[in-house]
Order: C-alpha cells, then structure tokens, then sequence
C-alpha cells in the first residue's frame, strides 16, 4: 500500500482536526452572541488554520494527505449534532457545553500531535522546530480559552456550585 504509519496516524489527526473546525465554526454562528468579541470566530479561524498546517506539513514529509479524511471530519462534525440534548426543534443549552467540551477534547489531541511531531523534528530536518513550538503554545491557548468558555456555560446551565475550585 505505500503508507507509514506516520502517514496513517497524521490523516487520522487531520479528520479530527477538520472536525473541530468544522464544530468551532457552527459553534461561532450558533453562539457569537454569547461569547462575544469574536471570541468563537477566532477559534474557528485558529483551528482552520492548524489543519491547513498540519496537512501542509504531511506534503513536506511525503505523506499524502487522503481527500477522504478531510470528509470524514466533516461527516463526524455533523454526525455529532445528532447527540440527544433534550430539545428536538431548537438549539439546547446543553448543547453549548458539550460542543465545548469536544473543542477542548479535540484541542487536546491537536497538542498531542504537534508534540508528537516536535519529538520527530529532532531527527527529521524537514519539520520546522520552531513552528511546532509556535503551534504547541497556540493550542495550549486555544485550550485555555475553550476551558474558560465550557466553565461558564456550566455555570450559567447548572449553577456555580458545579464547577469545582482549582
């Protein structure tokens, strides 16, 4: 077949991270209002931006990015919206912590395969090492953001009591 592992581990994380930028950018038009500022369409922004690097970045290792990766991701995206919120015709509450939550999720991978490639980046010189790094710090905020962002929801859907003190 001619693929890497590497090859089939990266195609794996860009249908992830197209998913999140798909669900980062319905939950910017779903919540704008919410969040404010843009908050939300500069996260979707960020993580548009992060998959077009990561794909750039398989082309400059060799590895084919498969078309039917980027689809996956966005079937998944929408795949997800059929999750049981407790509303049929109208957008839940609860749907807006749990999207949330998957953005943090998804985030979290996304530094996992920047650090993956910045290990690689020691051996391999075609990985730039300082645009990991860059990618790794910007995830880590993104993260941050998405943390601060799923805390609130919480708090104004359950109550303050239900976020724990750090």
């Amino acid at each position: 077949m001619g693929r890497t592992l590497l090859g089939i581990y990266l195609n794996d994380h860009v249908v992830v991270v197209t998913a999140c930028a798909e669900l980062a950018r319905r939950l910017a038009r779903a919540e704008a209002e919410w969040a404010g500022n843009g908050k939300l369409d500069r996260l979707a922004e960020e993580m548009a931006e992060d998959r077009d690097a990561l794909v750039e970045m398989m082309r400059t290792l060799g590895e084919a990015a498969r078309p039917a990766g980027q689809w996956a991701g966005r079937l998944l995206e929408k795949a997800g919206r059929l999750k049981l919120n407790g509303r049929l015709l109208s957008r839940s509450p609860l749907s807006r912590v749990v999207e949330l939550e998957g953005l943090r999720l998804g985030v979290e991978g996304k530094v996992a395969t920047w650090r993956t490639l910045r290990a690689r980046a020691t051996a391999d010189s075609r990985l730039d090492a300082d645009r990991l790094d860059e990618l790794i710090a910007n995830a880590r905020s993104q993260a941050t953001r998405l943390e601060r962002l799923r805390a609130r929801a919480v708090a104004e859907l359950f109550g303050e009591e239900s976020i724990p003190a750090a």
